[in-house]
């Protein structure tokens, strides 16, 4: 992946961003939540995300967008890049059938996101509070979390305990922390 190690303290001053992105970082500025920033090519999977980590000193979250059977619950689902979602374990958890990957137009209609972006900073864009979150022990206990601002061509490092104690309570999502096995893929 090619990127300019550059490292930035502000939201982008080109113009040839997303609105999205934009919002995403305006509203980090409204809720005076500082973040560290990388500019990088798309960035879909974790996998992609190894140099940009480096960069960053952080370990980019794993962020899965599911469903339920019948698709009239929705989950934003974090968990560290390294670890496997089994989905018996997570909806054995929060008393749910089994879950399933959502569709593409969920995640637009509800996050404002598109695969591969999927972020904990899409809830921004989730009014109503139709998303349950959950987030796994061990992203809790981390210093810092790592996100994309609604799209996967930037990166940020923000401290975890400013999305947990500000982003959140803004957005009206009150997380489910759940404890996921370590297992390498």
């Amino acid at each position: 992946m090619k990127f300019d190690k550059t490292l930035y303290t502000e939201k982008p001053t080109d113009s040839t961003r997303l609105a999205k992105e934009m919002a995403a970082y305006d509203l980090l500025a409204r809720l005076d939540i500082p973040f560290l920033r990388i500019d990088h090519d798309p960035a879909g999977t974790t996998g992609d995300c190894v140099d940009i980590e480096a960069a960053l000193g952080i370990e980019i979250c794993k962020n899965l967008f599911l469903r339920n059977h019948s698709k009239t619950e929705f989950y934003l689902l974090i968990l560290p890049g390294t670890k496997k979602f089994i989905t018996r374990d997570v909806s054995k958890q929060i008393g749910t059938s089994r879950l399933s990957f959502a569709e593409a137009d969920y995640m637009e209609k509800y996050l404002n996101i598109t695969p591969g972006s999927v972020s904990v900073l899409g809830l921004m864009n989730d009014k109503e509070c139709k998303i349950h979150l959950l987030i796994d022990k061990e992203i809790t206990e981390a210093e810092y979390f790592g996100c994309h601002p609604c799209i996967n061509t930037s990166s940020l490092r923000i401290k975890t305990r400013d999305i947990l104690d500000k982003f959140l309570p803004y957005t009206g999502h009150q997380p489910v922390i759940v404890e996921l096995c370590q297992q390498s893929e």
